[in-house]
Protein backbone atom coordinates (compact mmCIF):
# COMPACT_ATOMS: atom_id res chain seq x y z
CA UNK A 1 0.00 0.00 0.00
CA UNK A 2 1.05 3.05 -1.31
CA UNK A 3 2.04 5.80 2.24
CA UNK A 4 0.34 8.87 0.18
CA UNK A 5 -3.03 6.83 0.15
CA UNK A 6 -5.70 7.69 2.86
CA UNK A 7 -6.22 5.11 5.94
CA UNK A 8 -9.20 3.12 5.58
CA UNK A 9 -11.24 0.66 7.56
CA UNK A 10 -10.18 -2.39 5.71
CA UNK A 11 -13.63 -4.06 6.75
CA UNK A 12 -15.62 -1.21 4.86
CA UNK A 13 -13.30 -0.99 1.88
CA UNK A 14 -14.73 -2.51 -1.27
CA UNK A 15 -11.37 -3.51 -2.73
CA UNK A 16 -10.54 -5.91 -0.38
CA UNK A 17 -11.00 -10.15 -0.94
CA UNK A 18 -11.37 -12.82 1.50
CA UNK A 19 -9.64 -15.94 1.63
CA UNK A 20 -6.34 -16.55 0.94
CA UNK A 21 -4.13 -13.54 -0.18
CA UNK A 22 -2.08 -13.69 -3.58
CA UNK A 23 1.54 -12.21 -3.71
CA UNK A 24 2.76 -10.29 -0.88
CA UNK A 25 1.48 -7.20 0.78
CA UNK A 26 2.74 -4.38 3.04
CA UNK A 27 1.50 -4.27 6.74
CA UNK A 28 -1.92 -2.85 7.15
CA UNK A 29 -2.70 -4.61 3.56
CA UNK A 30 -4.74 -8.10 2.91
CA UNK A 31 -1.57 -10.35 2.09
CA UNK A 32 1.33 -12.58 3.38
CA UNK A 33 4.29 -10.83 4.62
CA UNK A 34 7.35 -11.36 6.76
CA UNK A 35 8.58 -9.68 10.03
CA UNK A 36 11.93 -9.87 11.47
CA UNK A 37 11.60 -8.53 14.70
CA UNK A 38 8.81 -8.14 17.81
CA UNK A 39 9.09 -4.32 16.54
CA UNK A 40 8.73 -5.17 13.11
CA UNK A 41 5.50 -7.49 14.09
CA UNK A 42 4.36 -4.27 16.12
CA UNK A 43 4.84 -1.90 13.31
CA UNK A 44 2.54 -4.09 11.00
CA UNK A 45 0.03 -4.05 13.64
CA UNK A 46 0.23 -0.56 13.74
CA UNK A 47 -0.08 -0.18 10.41
CA UNK A 48 -3.46 -1.72 10.35
CA UNK A 49 -4.27 -0.08 13.17
CA UNK A 50 -4.13 2.52 11.75
CA UNK A 51 -6.24 1.63 8.93
CA UNK A 52 -9.12 0.72 11.58
CA UNK A 53 -12.32 2.39 12.56
CA UNK A 54 -15.17 1.75 15.04
CA UNK A 55 -17.05 -1.69 14.56
CA UNK A 56 -14.12 -3.48 12.95
CA UNK A 57 -13.40 -6.70 14.61
CA UNK A 58 -9.60 -8.38 14.25
CA UNK A 59 -9.38 -12.14 15.11
CA UNK A 60 -6.31 -13.07 15.78
CA UNK A 61 -4.72 -16.72 15.25
CA UNK A 62 -1.20 -18.37 16.03
CA UNK A 63 0.28 -20.43 18.70
CA UNK A 64 2.25 -19.18 21.97
CA UNK A 65 4.67 -17.07 21.26
CA UNK A 66 3.47 -16.35 17.90
CA UNK A 67 3.45 -12.65 18.22
CA UNK A 68 -0.45 -11.85 18.70
CA UNK A 69 0.20 -9.58 21.68
CA UNK A 70 2.77 -8.10 20.21
CA UNK A 71 0.69 -7.12 16.68
CA UNK A 72 -2.60 -5.98 18.92
CA UNK A 73 0.45 -3.22 20.70
CA UNK A 74 1.21 -1.98 17.45
CA UNK A 75 -2.36 -1.55 16.67
CA UNK A 76 -3.09 0.17 19.64
CA UNK A 77 -0.38 2.60 18.66
CA UNK A 78 -1.70 2.76 15.17
CA UNK A 79 -5.26 4.01 17.06
CA UNK A 80 -3.55 6.62 19.60
CA UNK A 81 -3.12 4.27 22.75
CA UNK A 82 0.11 3.41 24.37
CA UNK A 83 1.40 0.46 23.30
CA UNK A 84 2.93 0.44 27.08
CA UNK A 85 -0.83 -0.55 28.39
CA UNK A 86 -0.91 -3.52 26.26
CA UNK A 87 -0.56 -6.69 27.55
CA UNK A 88 -1.34 -10.29 27.16
CA UNK A 89 -5.34 -10.41 28.75
CA UNK A 90 -5.31 -13.59 29.49
CA UNK A 91 -6.09 -13.97 33.08
CA UNK A 92 -8.38 -10.76 32.66
CA UNK A 93 -10.23 -12.04 29.68
CA UNK A 94 -11.04 -8.51 28.00
CA UNK A 95 -8.54 -5.28 28.81
CA UNK A 96 -9.73 -1.59 27.01
CA UNK A 97 -7.44 0.85 25.57
CA UNK A 98 -8.54 4.16 24.34
CA UNK A 99 -7.18 5.83 21.97
CA UNK A 100 -7.43 8.86 19.75
CA UNK A 101 -9.54 7.21 17.28
CA UNK A 102 -11.41 4.77 19.13
CA UNK A 103 -11.37 2.05 21.73
CA UNK A 104 -9.41 -1.13 21.23
CA UNK A 105 -10.83 -4.54 23.46
CA UNK A 106 -8.73 -7.01 24.06
CA UNK A 107 -10.17 -10.33 24.56
CA UNK A 108 -7.72 -13.39 24.69
CA UNK A 109 -10.33 -16.55 24.84
CA UNK A 110 -6.85 -19.02 25.70
CA UNK A 111 -8.12 -20.21 29.13
CA UNK A 112 -11.53 -20.31 28.81
CA UNK A 113 -13.82 -23.22 27.84
CA UNK A 114 -16.51 -23.04 25.18
CA UNK A 115 -19.49 -22.51 27.62
CA UNK A 116 -17.32 -19.55 29.34
CA UNK A 117 -16.76 -17.93 26.11
CA UNK A 118 -20.69 -18.34 25.10
CA UNK A 119 -21.37 -16.44 28.38
CA UNK A 120 -18.79 -13.41 27.58
CA UNK A 121 -21.17 -11.45 25.56
CA UNK A 122 -18.91 -11.32 23.05
CA UNK A 123 -21.73 -10.65 20.33
CA UNK A 124 -22.61 -7.69 22.28
CA UNK A 125 -18.95 -6.23 22.60
CA UNK A 126 -18.53 -6.57 18.44
CA UNK A 127 -21.35 -4.48 17.95
CA UNK A 128 -20.12 -1.52 19.98
CA UNK A 129 -18.16 1.57 18.86
CA UNK A 130 -14.66 0.12 19.39
CA UNK A 131 -12.23 -1.80 17.84
CA UNK A 132 -12.39 -5.65 18.85
CA UNK A 133 -9.03 -7.91 18.66
CA UNK A 134 -9.63 -11.55 19.96
CA UNK A 135 -6.55 -13.30 20.60
CA UNK A 136 -7.49 -16.93 20.06
CA UNK A 137 -10.06 -16.50 18.03
CA UNK A 138 -10.78 -20.18 16.75
CA UNK A 139 -12.21 -20.85 20.03
CA UNK A 140 -15.22 -18.49 19.27
CA UNK A 141 -18.28 -20.67 17.46
CA UNK A 142 -19.98 -17.99 17.14
CA UNK A 143 -18.02 -15.06 15.24
CA UNK A 144 -19.39 -12.74 13.18
CA UNK A 145 -18.15 -12.92 9.33
CA UNK A 146 -17.12 -9.68 8.61
CA UNK A 147 -14.03 -9.72 10.49
CA UNK A 148 -10.22 -9.46 9.57
CA UNK A 149 -8.11 -12.59 10.09
CA UNK A 150 -4.86 -12.15 10.74
CA UNK A 151 -2.54 -15.45 10.98
CA UNK A 152 0.60 -15.50 12.59
CA UNK A 153 3.40 -17.99 12.05
CA UNK A 154 7.33 -18.82 13.46
CA UNK A 155 9.06 -18.76 10.21
CA UNK A 156 12.41 -19.03 12.50
CA UNK A 157 14.15 -17.26 15.05
CA UNK A 158 12.45 -14.02 15.48
CA UNK A 159 10.68 -13.97 12.39
CA UNK A 160 6.97 -14.17 11.99
CA UNK A 161 5.07 -14.63 8.40
CA UNK A 162 1.80 -13.00 8.77
CA UNK A 163 -1.34 -13.22 6.86
CA UNK A 164 -3.97 -10.33 6.52
CA UNK A 165 -7.37 -11.50 5.48
CA UNK A 166 -9.95 -8.44 4.94
CA UNK A 167 -13.54 -9.44 4.31
CA UNK A 168 -15.85 -8.38 1.59
CA UNK A 169 -18.10 -5.18 2.50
Amino acid sequence: MADDLEPRSPKRSAERQPGPPRGSAEPGESGVFQTGSEADTEAAGERLGRLLAPGDVVMLFGDLGAGKTAFVRGMARGIGADPEDVSSPTFTIVQEYTGRSATLYHVDLYRLEPAEIDDLGLEDLVSTDGIVAIEWADRWKGRPDDVIEVWLEHAGEDRRTIDVRSPVT
